[in-house]
């Protein structure tokens, strides 16, 4: 296949329906180990790319060698806004919003759900997602307009959306659960204990949640912090609520 059809076909596949970017190698990595569904992988140097998958991550090279196609680097920028330093894109299908809504609705939950309500920034919701799919989180909800699914936002978590369920919701859609929001005026977190099944919602960093939210709440709860402070960063929050979580866990 010569440059010009692979771009024509690469182009093609990525207006389709739910197909999602893969920025570098740990966003292929992490997707192939999650079992996402990745399509096309484009790397400038084959070699370079197996070598690597061999020396941190053995587990996706069959994938990865079936997959990887080398191409001169000016194809690869021609595709994307920036090379990555590892000189690696891949193309993918995100998962159907069945199998996530199907995710987050199981019962019993045996970790948190956690809910972003009306997130602004691309790169905050990123980390968040890379925090809940380290904590072992059911998933990450958001509410608003910002797609969890954007291109910067699959940047920021490295992939790791395809290792927990990453949805856009209302609040009538949220799950069902304990709801648990983070709040100034709530309760301090250190005495109250966060249940697997609980929703973690959280706000934005200048107006933190809303009063229909509050309303919804079964518990609000708040982080101690210095006076004067005006706030937590949103991941550094998250991170908090669920670390506080595995805390009270049995190891």
């Amino acid at each position: 296949m010569g440059d010009d059809e692979l771009v024509r076909e690469w182009r093609e596949a990525e207006r389709e329906p739910g197909a999602v970017v893969l920025d570098g190698f740990h966003a292929l990595k992490h997707a192939v180990r999650f079992g996402g569904d990745v399509r096309w992988v484009l790397t400038v140097d084959r070699g370079a790319l197996l070598a690597l998958a061999a020396e941190l991550a053995g587990d996706v090279v069959p994938a990865v060698e079936g997959l990887a196609v080398e191409v001169p680097e000016a194809v690869v920028r021609g595709l994307v806004s920036r090379v990555h330093p590892t000189g690696v894109i891949g193309l993918a299908v995100r998962p159907s919003a069945e199998a996530n809504l199907a995710a987050l609705a199981g019962r019993p939950r045996r970790a948190p759900v956690v809910v972003l309500e009306n997130p602004r920034n691309l790169g905050n919701v990123g980390a968040v997602i890379r925090l809940a799919a380290g904590f072992g989180a059911t998933g990450v909800v958001t509410t608003g307009d910002l797609d969890p699914w954007h291109p910067n936002v699959l940047r920021g978590s490295a992939g790791l959306h395809f290792a927990t369920a990453v949805e856009r919701l209302t609040l009538p859609q949220l799950p069902a659960g304990p709801l648990y929001v983070l709040d100034p005026e709530g309760t301090d977190i250190r005495d109250l204990p966060f249940p697997d099944d609980a929703l973690l919602a959280f706000g934005t960093e200048r107006h933190g949640v809303s009063e229909e939210l509050k309303a919804r709440a079964d518990h609000l709860v708040a982080v101690p912090m210095r006076p004067g402070v005006s706030s937590f960063n949103l991941a550094t929050s998250v991170g908090m609520g669920l670390f506080h979580w595995m805390s009270g866990r049995k190891r």
